[in-house]
């Protein structure tokens, strides 16, 4: 599938990884739809791209505000490329420190966003790509999750993160399966550490701790690098119900 001409939309889209990909597909010649919570960096962010993107807030779990996402992306010519950046980590040991057990609904909002929302995004926007008319081999559409390296080798209080994202990698084969009779792929991301507004928050001194733990390059991903990967992902119609590592070799430590 071309980039060119094609209507993205990006959940997460007005920052980090979700911001890098805004741009990329823009540079590339798509029309993007920016989904996210945070209105001003979105409306800001669609205003810099100068008509060649809208910003729609919404809560990724929400079907009715994800649902006007899609139908944003709809009356920009068809939604053919969708990439789920969205996402919440906070951190919780499921027996703290002082013997408390993990707070359930802290476990819950994590699932609800992470992995019902990712969910939602799919459902809603390959249902959108199967009203569209098929390409050379009768594509239709991508639909493009992300994961974490997490679900791999969840970390001390990542037990909320590392199942949502889990799940997230477990979709992906089934949905690509499900979705080959209207001909959209789907594949999904599994980041290491990157560069994203999260950890700019952190002290330099962590920052350098984590680049360090990356076997190569030793430094933190850049969300460019993400945004590369999704673009490729896009032009190569072979590429589905994969999950793909972008991490340095990477291989969390428990803590």
């Amino acid at each position: 599938m071309q980039i060119k001409d094609s209507v993205a939309l990006v959940t997460g889209g007005a920052s980090g990884l979700g911001e890098a990909t805004v741009r990329r597909l823009v540079a590339d010649g798509a029309r993007a739809v920016i989904v996210d919570l945070d209105q001003k960096r979105g409306t800001a962010l669609a205003a810099e791209l100068d008509g060649r993107a809208v910003f729609v807030q919404a809560n990724v779990a929400d079907p009715e505000a994800v649902g006007r996402a899609v139908e944003a992306a709809t009356e920009l010519g068809g939604l053919r490329i969708a990439v789920s950046c969205a996402g919440i980590g906070p951190g919780a040991k499921v027996v703290g420190r002082d013997g408390s057990p993990h707070d359930l609904d802290a476990y819950r909002k994590v699932i609800e966003v992470n992995l019902i929302g990712t969910f939602n995004v799919l459902r809603l926007s390959a249902a959108a790509m199967a009203q569209t008319e098929p390409m050379a081999d009768g594509e239709r559409g991508v639909v493009i999750n992300t994961a974490s390296v997490a679900a791999y080798e969840g970390q001390v209080g990542q037990v909320a993160y590392a199942s949502s994202k889990g799940g997230v990698l477990g979709m992906t084969l089934p949905a690509a399966r499900d979705l080959t009779s209207v001909g959209v792929r789907v594949v999904t991301i599994a980041p290491g550490t990157f560069d994203t507004p999260l950890l700019a928050s952190l002290p330099d001194k962590v920052r350098d701790a984590l680049a360090a733990g990356i076997p190569f390059p030793r430094r933190l991903g850049q969300p460019a690098e993400y945004a590369q990967l999704v673009a490729s992902i896009v032009g190569n119609a072979y590429l589905n119900g994969e999950v793909i590592r972008l991490d340095g070799a990477l291989r969390m430590p428990p803590r």
